[in-house]
Protein backbone atom coordinates (compact mmCIF):
# COMPACT_ATOMS: atom_id res chain seq x y z
CA UNK A 1 0.00 0.00 0.00
CA UNK A 2 1.05 3.31 -0.86
CA UNK A 3 1.76 5.75 1.89
CA UNK A 4 -1.20 8.09 0.39
CA UNK A 5 -3.18 5.61 0.95
CA UNK A 6 -2.41 5.11 4.36
CA UNK A 7 -5.40 3.62 6.35
CA UNK A 8 -7.53 3.05 3.54
CA UNK A 9 -9.85 0.73 2.40
CA UNK A 10 -8.00 -2.57 0.66
CA UNK A 11 -10.84 -3.37 -1.54
CA UNK A 12 -10.55 -1.52 -4.82
CA UNK A 13 -14.13 0.38 -5.38
CA UNK A 14 -13.49 1.50 -1.54
CA UNK A 15 -10.38 2.89 -2.03
CA UNK A 16 -11.10 4.52 -4.54
CA UNK A 17 -14.19 6.41 -3.13
CA UNK A 18 -12.22 7.18 0.07
CA UNK A 19 -9.32 8.47 -2.07
CA UNK A 20 -12.41 11.08 -3.18
CA UNK A 21 -13.65 11.81 0.15
CA UNK A 22 -10.69 12.61 1.72
CA UNK A 23 -9.47 15.33 -0.64
CA UNK A 24 -12.48 17.29 0.28
CA UNK A 25 -11.74 16.67 4.03
CA UNK A 26 -7.54 16.94 3.77
CA UNK A 27 -7.41 20.68 3.31
CA UNK A 28 -9.87 21.86 6.13
CA UNK A 29 -8.78 23.87 8.63
CA UNK A 30 -7.86 22.04 11.98
CA UNK A 31 -9.93 22.50 15.13
CA UNK A 32 -8.60 21.49 18.44
CA UNK A 33 -11.11 21.85 21.03
CA UNK A 34 -9.40 19.65 23.69
CA UNK A 35 -5.52 19.18 24.40
CA UNK A 36 -3.19 19.88 26.94
CA UNK A 37 -0.39 21.71 24.70
CA UNK A 38 1.20 24.06 27.23
CA UNK A 39 0.42 27.54 26.18
CA UNK A 40 4.16 28.84 27.30
CA UNK A 41 5.09 27.19 23.82
CA UNK A 42 3.02 29.30 21.41
CA UNK A 43 3.04 32.66 24.33
CA UNK A 44 6.86 32.64 24.13
CA UNK A 45 7.35 31.36 20.61
CA UNK A 46 10.80 30.16 21.19
CA UNK A 47 12.57 27.75 19.12
CA UNK A 48 11.69 24.51 20.48
CA UNK A 49 14.15 22.61 22.36
CA UNK A 50 15.95 19.02 20.72
CA UNK A 51 13.98 16.45 19.24
CA UNK A 52 13.82 14.11 22.45
CA UNK A 53 12.27 16.90 24.40
CA UNK A 54 10.12 17.72 22.02
CA UNK A 55 8.80 14.27 20.90
CA UNK A 56 9.95 11.70 23.80
CA UNK A 57 9.46 13.08 26.90
CA UNK A 58 5.83 14.93 27.07
CA UNK A 59 4.70 11.86 25.11
CA UNK A 60 3.81 9.31 27.77
CA UNK A 61 2.62 7.09 25.28
CA UNK A 62 5.74 6.87 23.96
CA UNK A 63 7.57 6.54 27.90
CA UNK A 64 5.13 3.82 29.47
CA UNK A 65 5.46 1.26 26.56
CA UNK A 66 9.18 1.61 27.30
CA UNK A 67 8.25 1.46 30.95
CA UNK A 68 6.46 -1.67 30.21
CA UNK A 69 9.92 -3.35 29.07
CA UNK A 70 11.79 -1.51 32.70
CA UNK A 71 12.98 1.37 31.26
CA UNK A 72 12.55 3.95 33.58
CA UNK A 73 10.96 7.24 32.41
CA UNK A 74 13.61 9.14 34.46
CA UNK A 75 16.57 7.59 31.87
CA UNK A 76 13.86 9.05 29.22
CA UNK A 77 14.65 12.57 30.42
CA UNK A 78 10.71 12.89 32.34
CA UNK A 79 11.31 14.72 35.38
CA UNK A 80 11.54 13.37 39.01
CA UNK A 81 9.41 14.62 41.87
CA UNK A 82 11.46 13.22 44.70
CA UNK A 83 14.67 14.88 43.76
CA UNK A 84 16.61 11.98 42.27
CA UNK A 85 18.15 12.48 39.13
CA UNK A 86 17.11 12.24 35.41
CA UNK A 87 18.81 11.70 32.08
CA UNK A 88 19.01 15.59 30.27
CA UNK A 89 21.10 15.03 27.22
CA UNK A 90 18.91 14.86 24.54
CA UNK A 91 20.85 12.68 22.28
CA UNK A 92 21.35 10.02 25.32
CA UNK A 93 17.54 9.68 25.21
CA UNK A 94 16.96 9.97 21.27
CA UNK A 95 19.65 7.05 21.18
CA UNK A 96 17.80 5.20 23.60
CA UNK A 97 14.54 5.29 22.45
CA UNK A 98 15.66 4.13 18.98
CA UNK A 99 17.28 1.04 20.44
CA UNK A 100 13.78 0.10 21.78
CA UNK A 101 11.72 1.35 18.30
CA UNK A 102 10.56 -2.17 17.75
CA UNK A 103 8.16 -2.17 20.50
CA UNK A 104 6.01 0.06 19.14
CA UNK A 105 5.31 -2.33 15.90
CA UNK A 106 1.78 -1.73 15.01
CA UNK A 107 0.90 0.57 17.71
CA UNK A 108 -0.61 4.15 17.06
CA UNK A 109 1.77 5.83 18.48
CA UNK A 110 4.26 4.28 15.88
CA UNK A 111 2.37 5.80 13.30
CA UNK A 112 2.12 8.81 14.54
CA UNK A 113 5.34 9.27 14.98
CA UNK A 114 6.68 8.25 11.19
CA UNK A 115 3.85 10.49 9.80
CA UNK A 116 5.38 13.26 11.94
CA UNK A 117 8.75 12.77 10.50
CA UNK A 118 7.57 12.46 7.75
CA UNK A 119 5.22 15.32 7.08
CA UNK A 120 6.35 17.56 9.62
CA UNK A 121 10.15 17.22 9.69
CA UNK A 122 11.13 15.57 6.05
CA UNK A 123 12.63 12.76 7.18
CA UNK A 124 12.16 9.73 5.58
CA UNK A 125 14.98 7.53 7.09
CA UNK A 126 13.15 5.00 8.98
CA UNK A 127 14.59 5.23 12.57
CA UNK A 128 16.30 2.30 13.91
CA UNK A 129 19.23 1.93 16.53
CA UNK A 130 21.69 2.47 13.12
CA UNK A 131 19.70 5.50 12.00
CA UNK A 132 19.44 7.40 15.34
CA UNK A 133 22.16 10.12 15.41
CA UNK A 134 21.15 10.28 11.74
CA UNK A 135 17.53 11.07 12.47
CA UNK A 136 18.31 13.24 15.77
CA UNK A 137 20.42 15.62 13.40
CA UNK A 138 18.02 16.24 10.54
CA UNK A 139 14.91 16.51 12.87
CA UNK A 140 17.63 19.11 14.91
CA UNK A 141 18.50 20.89 12.16
CA UNK A 142 15.20 21.82 11.19
CA UNK A 143 14.24 23.04 14.57
CA UNK A 144 16.85 25.74 14.69
CA UNK A 145 14.83 27.18 11.28
CA UNK A 146 12.85 30.05 11.71
CA UNK A 147 9.85 28.21 10.13
CA UNK A 148 9.74 25.37 12.95
CA UNK A 149 9.28 27.85 15.92
CA UNK A 150 5.86 27.27 16.91
CA UNK A 151 4.05 29.86 15.68
CA UNK A 152 5.07 29.45 12.06
CA UNK A 153 4.11 25.43 12.86
CA UNK A 154 0.48 26.61 13.86
CA UNK A 155 0.36 28.57 10.75
CA UNK A 156 1.61 25.67 8.27
CA UNK A 157 -0.39 23.32 10.45
CA UNK A 158 -3.43 25.21 9.48
CA UNK A 159 -4.76 25.20 13.08
CA UNK A 160 -7.67 27.97 13.60
CA UNK A 161 -8.36 26.96 17.03
CA UNK A 162 -6.58 25.50 19.70
CA UNK A 163 -8.08 24.87 23.04
CA UNK A 164 -5.60 24.05 25.69
CA UNK A 165 -6.81 23.16 29.47
CA UNK A 166 -5.76 25.23 32.76
CA UNK A 167 -6.95 24.80 36.67
CA UNK A 168 -8.86 27.46 38.46
CA UNK A 169 -5.83 28.06 40.12
CA UNK A 170 -3.79 29.26 36.76
CA UNK A 171 -3.45 33.28 36.56
CA UNK A 172 -4.05 33.00 32.73
CA UNK A 173 -0.62 34.93 32.15
CA UNK A 174 0.30 32.56 29.25
CA UNK A 175 -3.25 33.82 27.66
CA UNK A 176 -3.25 37.18 28.43
CA UNK A 177 0.28 37.35 26.50
CA UNK A 178 -1.44 35.50 23.43
CA UNK A 179 -3.99 37.63 23.94
CA UNK A 180 -2.00 40.96 23.79
CA UNK A 181 -0.19 39.40 20.33
CA UNK A 182 -3.71 38.89 18.48
CA UNK A 183 -3.68 35.20 19.24
CA UNK A 184 -5.91 34.67 22.21
CA UNK A 185 -8.79 35.98 24.33
CA UNK A 186 -12.97 35.63 22.92
CA UNK A 187 -12.83 34.06 19.09
CA UNK A 188 -8.95 33.67 19.08
CA UNK A 189 -6.75 31.21 17.78
CA UNK A 190 -5.52 29.74 21.32
CA UNK A 191 -8.10 29.57 23.70
CA UNK A 192 -8.31 27.69 27.25
CA UNK A 193 -10.16 25.30 28.99
CA UNK A 194 -11.86 25.03 32.51
CA UNK A 195 -10.78 22.12 34.51
CA UNK A 196 -11.83 22.26 38.01
CA UNK A 197 -10.41 18.68 39.04
CA UNK A 198 -7.61 19.74 41.44
CA UNK A 199 -10.36 21.92 43.58
CA UNK A 200 -13.56 19.52 43.12
CA UNK A 201 -11.89 16.12 43.79
CA UNK A 202 -11.33 16.01 47.78
CA UNK A 203 -9.11 13.06 46.99
CA UNK A 204 -6.98 15.09 44.60
CA UNK A 205 -3.52 15.92 46.51
CA UNK A 206 -3.77 19.44 48.07
CA UNK A 207 -7.22 19.52 47.71
CA UNK A 208 -7.67 21.62 51.17
CA UNK A 209 -4.86 23.83 50.44
CA UNK A 210 -5.95 24.21 46.63
CA UNK A 211 -9.64 25.56 47.68
CA UNK A 212 -8.43 28.19 49.98
CA UNK A 213 -5.65 29.19 46.87
CA UNK A 214 -9.17 29.38 44.83
CA UNK A 215 -10.79 31.35 47.52
CA UNK A 216 -7.57 34.00 47.16
CA UNK A 217 -7.66 34.29 43.29
CA UNK A 218 -11.69 34.93 43.27
CA UNK A 219 -11.86 36.92 46.42
CA UNK A 220 -14.38 34.44 47.93
CA UNK A 221 -14.53 32.79 51.07
CA UNK A 222 -14.04 29.20 50.27
CA UNK A 223 -14.31 28.05 53.91
CA UNK A 224 -17.96 27.72 53.37
CA UNK A 225 -19.92 25.93 50.51
CA UNK A 226 -21.59 29.48 49.25
CA UNK A 227 -18.14 31.04 48.97
CA UNK A 228 -17.01 27.85 46.99
CA UNK A 229 -19.31 27.82 44.63
CA UNK A 230 -19.32 32.06 44.21
CA UNK A 231 -15.66 31.64 43.57
CA UNK A 232 -16.14 28.58 40.96
CA UNK A 233 -18.30 30.76 38.98
CA UNK A 234 -15.70 33.77 39.19
CA UNK A 235 -12.92 31.98 37.87
CA UNK A 236 -15.45 30.62 34.94
CA UNK A 237 -16.14 34.46 33.84
CA UNK A 238 -12.44 35.37 34.36
CA UNK A 239 -11.53 31.69 32.10
CA UNK A 240 -14.55 33.04 29.39
CA UNK A 241 -13.14 36.54 29.48
CA UNK A 242 -10.01 34.39 28.36
CA UNK A 243 -11.55 32.96 25.53
CA UNK A 244 -12.39 29.75 26.89
CA UNK A 245 -15.93 28.11 25.50
CA UNK A 246 -15.67 24.39 27.77
CA UNK A 247 -15.31 23.57 30.71
CA UNK A 248 -13.13 19.83 31.32
CA UNK A 249 -14.15 16.97 34.19
CA UNK A 250 -11.96 13.68 34.74
CA UNK A 251 -13.95 12.20 37.39
CA UNK A 252 -13.55 8.75 38.27
CA UNK A 253 -17.34 7.66 37.20
CA UNK A 254 -19.83 9.09 35.39
CA UNK A 255 -22.07 9.15 38.45
CA UNK A 256 -24.24 12.46 39.30
CA UNK A 257 -26.15 13.28 42.27
CA UNK A 258 -28.45 16.09 43.57
CA UNK A 259 -28.04 17.14 46.81
CA UNK A 260 -29.88 20.64 48.22
CA UNK A 261 -27.23 23.32 49.36
CA UNK A 262 -27.47 21.88 52.79
CA UNK A 263 -26.44 18.59 52.20
CA UNK A 264 -24.01 19.56 49.95
CA UNK A 265 -22.42 21.68 52.88
CA UNK A 266 -22.23 19.39 55.12
CA UNK A 267 -20.01 17.30 52.88
CA UNK A 268 -17.74 20.58 51.75
CA UNK A 269 -17.27 21.27 55.39
CA UNK A 270 -15.90 17.38 55.95
CA UNK A 271 -13.73 17.56 53.08
CA UNK A 272 -12.24 20.94 54.99
CA UNK A 273 -12.04 19.01 58.18
CA UNK A 274 -9.89 16.49 56.24
CA UNK A 275 -12.84 13.98 57.93
CA UNK A 276 -14.00 12.91 54.46
CA UNK A 277 -14.03 9.40 53.34
CA UNK A 278 -13.57 7.77 50.01
CA UNK A 279 -17.46 8.18 49.68
CA UNK A 280 -18.10 11.04 50.68
CA UNK A 281 -15.76 12.31 48.01
CA UNK A 282 -17.17 10.68 45.06
CA UNK A 283 -20.82 11.95 46.50
CA UNK A 284 -19.31 15.52 46.31
CA UNK A 285 -17.90 15.26 42.82
CA UNK A 286 -21.18 13.64 41.73
CA UNK A 287 -22.99 16.28 43.33
CA UNK A 288 -20.66 18.87 41.43
CA UNK A 289 -21.12 17.66 38.34
CA UNK A 290 -24.89 18.51 38.33
CA UNK A 291 -23.65 22.15 40.05
CA UNK A 292 -21.76 22.31 36.89
CA UNK A 293 -24.48 21.77 34.37
CA UNK A 294 -26.23 24.53 35.74
CA UNK A 295 -23.69 26.92 35.24
CA UNK A 296 -23.35 25.75 31.62
CA UNK A 297 -26.55 26.62 31.23
CA UNK A 298 -25.88 29.56 32.47
CA UNK A 299 -22.69 31.07 31.04
CA UNK A 300 -22.62 28.71 27.77
CA UNK A 301 -19.84 26.91 28.69
CA UNK A 302 -19.38 22.97 26.88
CA UNK A 303 -19.02 20.87 29.38
CA UNK A 304 -17.01 17.74 28.61
CA UNK A 305 -16.86 14.95 30.86
CA UNK A 306 -14.01 12.22 31.04
CA UNK A 307 -14.57 9.44 33.24
CA UNK A 308 -13.95 6.25 33.77
CA UNK A 309 -9.36 6.74 34.61
CA UNK A 310 -7.99 5.04 37.73
CA UNK A 311 -5.59 7.86 38.10
CA UNK A 312 -1.95 6.94 39.29
CA UNK A 313 -2.47 3.02 39.49
CA UNK A 314 0.96 2.49 38.88
CA UNK A 315 1.83 4.14 42.49
CA UNK A 316 5.88 4.12 42.07
CA UNK A 317 5.55 6.06 39.06
CA UNK A 318 3.02 9.05 40.66
CA UNK A 319 5.54 8.87 43.47
CA UNK A 320 8.52 8.76 41.47
CA UNK A 321 6.74 11.52 38.18
CA UNK A 322 3.96 12.79 39.55
CA UNK A 323 0.66 12.83 37.53
CA UNK A 324 -0.15 12.73 33.84
CA UNK A 325 2.94 10.56 33.11
CA UNK A 326 0.94 7.18 31.88
CA UNK A 327 0.38 5.60 35.42
CA UNK A 328 -3.37 5.83 34.81
CA UNK A 329 -5.48 2.86 33.55
CA UNK A 330 -8.73 2.49 32.14
CA UNK A 331 -11.80 0.76 33.64
CA UNK A 332 -15.44 0.03 33.50
CA UNK A 333 -17.37 3.19 33.38
CA UNK A 334 -21.60 3.10 33.36
CA UNK A 335 -23.46 5.71 32.34
CA UNK A 336 -27.10 5.39 31.39
CA UNK A 337 -27.93 4.88 35.51
CA UNK A 338 -25.20 7.64 36.65
CA UNK A 339 -25.99 10.27 34.57
CA UNK A 340 -29.80 9.83 35.35
CA UNK A 341 -30.15 12.54 37.92
CA UNK A 342 -28.17 15.24 35.97
CA UNK A 343 -30.18 14.32 32.50
CA UNK A 344 -33.59 14.16 34.26
CA UNK A 345 -32.79 17.92 35.18
CA UNK A 346 -31.51 19.40 31.89
CA UNK A 347 -31.07 16.58 29.40
CA UNK A 348 -33.69 18.13 27.40
CA UNK A 349 -32.18 21.51 27.33
CA UNK A 350 -31.06 23.00 24.48
CA UNK A 351 -28.91 25.41 26.32
CA UNK A 352 -26.65 22.59 27.62
CA UNK A 353 -24.07 20.50 25.75
CA UNK A 354 -22.39 17.89 27.57
CA UNK A 355 -19.70 16.06 25.35
CA UNK A 356 -19.20 12.66 26.54
CA UNK A 357 -15.77 10.73 26.36
CA UNK A 358 -14.85 7.02 27.42
CA UNK A 359 -12.19 4.62 28.41
CA UNK A 360 -14.65 2.02 28.20
CA UNK A 361 -14.95 0.80 24.35
CA UNK A 362 -17.65 -1.91 25.92
CA UNK A 363 -20.18 1.67 26.48
CA UNK A 364 -20.26 2.30 22.79
CA UNK A 365 -23.09 0.74 21.31
CA UNK A 366 -24.92 0.20 24.81
CA UNK A 367 -24.58 3.01 26.31
CA UNK A 368 -23.03 6.18 24.48
CA UNK A 369 -24.86 6.14 21.19
CA UNK A 370 -28.36 5.44 22.93
CA UNK A 371 -27.56 8.62 24.77
CA UNK A 372 -26.40 10.71 22.52
CA UNK A 373 -29.87 9.99 20.00
CA UNK A 374 -32.14 10.45 23.17
CA UNK A 375 -31.14 13.71 24.85
CA UNK A 376 -30.68 17.06 23.13
CA UNK A 377 -27.78 18.28 25.61
CA UNK A 378 -25.57 14.84 25.07
CA UNK A 379 -22.88 14.83 22.22
CA UNK A 380 -20.32 11.74 21.82
CA UNK A 381 -16.43 12.66 21.95
CA UNK A 382 -14.28 10.92 19.93
CA UNK A 383 -12.44 7.55 21.22
CA UNK A 384 -9.98 9.42 24.05
CA UNK A 385 -6.74 8.41 24.97
CA UNK A 386 -5.84 4.34 24.70
CA UNK A 387 -8.48 4.17 22.31
CA UNK A 388 -7.09 6.77 19.91
CA UNK A 389 -6.20 4.20 17.09
CA UNK A 390 -7.13 3.52 13.66
CA UNK A 391 -8.68 0.61 14.36
CA UNK A 392 -10.97 1.92 17.66
CA UNK A 393 -12.02 4.89 15.59
CA UNK A 394 -13.57 2.60 12.83
CA UNK A 395 -15.06 0.53 15.76
CA UNK A 396 -16.48 4.14 17.31
CA UNK A 397 -18.12 4.49 13.63
CA UNK A 398 -19.71 1.47 13.24
CA UNK A 399 -20.64 1.29 16.88
CA UNK A 400 -22.23 4.63 17.28
CA UNK A 401 -23.80 6.06 13.83
CA UNK A 402 -26.69 3.19 13.85
CA UNK A 403 -28.38 4.73 16.76
CA UNK A 404 -26.73 8.35 17.11
CA UNK A 405 -25.96 9.28 13.43
CA UNK A 406 -23.08 11.53 12.35
CA UNK A 407 -24.78 14.42 13.88
CA UNK A 408 -25.01 13.71 17.41
CA UNK A 409 -21.10 13.25 17.34
CA UNK A 410 -18.76 16.13 18.35
CA UNK A 411 -15.59 15.78 15.86
CA UNK A 412 -12.29 14.48 16.62
CA UNK A 413 -10.26 15.96 19.58
CA UNK A 414 -6.77 15.18 19.29
CA UNK A 415 -5.91 15.12 23.55
CA UNK A 416 -2.14 15.67 22.71
CA UNK A 417 0.78 17.20 24.81
CA UNK A 418 2.58 16.79 21.34
CA UNK A 419 2.24 19.16 19.83
CA UNK A 420 3.90 18.37 16.16
CA UNK A 421 1.65 15.30 16.41
CA UNK A 422 -1.52 17.75 16.12
CA UNK A 423 -1.97 17.67 12.08
CA UNK A 424 -1.25 13.86 11.85
CA UNK A 425 -3.78 13.00 14.80
CA UNK A 426 -6.29 14.53 12.80
CA UNK A 427 -5.21 13.36 9.65
CA UNK A 428 -5.63 9.88 10.70
CA UNK A 429 -9.20 10.89 11.87
CA UNK A 430 -9.89 12.34 8.13
CA UNK A 431 -8.46 9.14 6.94
CA UNK A 432 -10.77 6.68 8.94
CA UNK A 433 -13.78 8.90 8.50
CA UNK A 434 -13.35 8.52 4.64
CA UNK A 435 -13.08 4.69 4.55
CA UNK A 436 -15.80 4.16 6.62
CA UNK A 437 -18.05 6.50 4.55
CA UNK A 438 -16.43 5.02 1.38
CA UNK A 439 -17.87 1.70 2.80
CA UNK A 440 -21.54 3.02 3.13
CA UNK A 441 -20.98 4.52 -0.66
CA UNK A 442 -20.16 1.40 -2.29
CA UNK A 443 -23.15 -0.54 -0.24
CA UNK A 444 -24.92 2.10 -1.75
CA UNK A 445 -26.44 3.25 1.55
CA UNK A 446 -25.31 6.58 1.26
CA UNK A 447 -25.13 8.94 -2.14
CA UNK A 448 -21.39 10.09 -2.48
CA UNK A 449 -22.23 14.26 -2.52
CA UNK A 450 -24.26 13.50 0.85
CA UNK A 451 -20.80 11.55 1.91
CA UNK A 452 -18.41 14.23 0.95
CA UNK A 453 -20.99 17.11 2.44
CA UNK A 454 -20.28 14.55 6.07
CA UNK A 455 -16.82 14.41 5.63
CA UNK A 456 -16.30 18.03 5.96
CA UNK A 457 -19.12 18.17 8.88
CA UNK A 458 -16.80 15.70 10.79
CA UNK A 459 -13.89 17.10 10.52
CA UNK A 460 -14.45 20.65 10.59
CA UNK A 461 -18.13 21.84 10.73
CA UNK A 462 -19.33 19.82 13.99
CA UNK A 463 -16.56 20.29 16.32
CA UNK A 464 -16.61 24.18 15.43
CA UNK A 465 -20.77 24.35 16.34
CA UNK A 466 -20.49 22.05 18.74
CA UNK A 467 -18.06 23.79 20.95
CA UNK A 468 -19.67 27.00 19.93
CA UNK A 469 -15.99 28.19 18.40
Amino acid sequence: MSRADLLFPSEPTQRAIARELYAHARDQPIISPHGHVDPAILADDAPFPDPARLIICPDHYVTRMLLSQGIEPASLGVPTRDGQPYEQDGRTIWRRFAEHWHLFRGTPSRLWLEETFTNVFGVTTALSPATADEVYDAIAAKLAEPEFRPRALFERFNIEVLATTESPLDDLGRHAKLAADGWGGPGGRVITTFRPDNVVDMEFEGWADNVAKLGEIAGEDTGTYRGYIAALRKRREAFIAAGATSSDHGHPTADTLVLDEVEAAELYELGLRGEADQDDAEYFRNHMLVEFARMSIEDGLVMQLHPGADRNHNKWLYARHGRDVGGDIPQATEYVRGLAPLLDLYGNDPRLRLVLYTLDEDTFTRELAPLAGGYAAVYLGAPWWFLDSPEVLRRFREAVTESAGFYNTSGFVDDTRAFCSIPVRHDVARRIDAGFLARLVAEERLPLDEAAETIVDLAYRLPKRIFRL
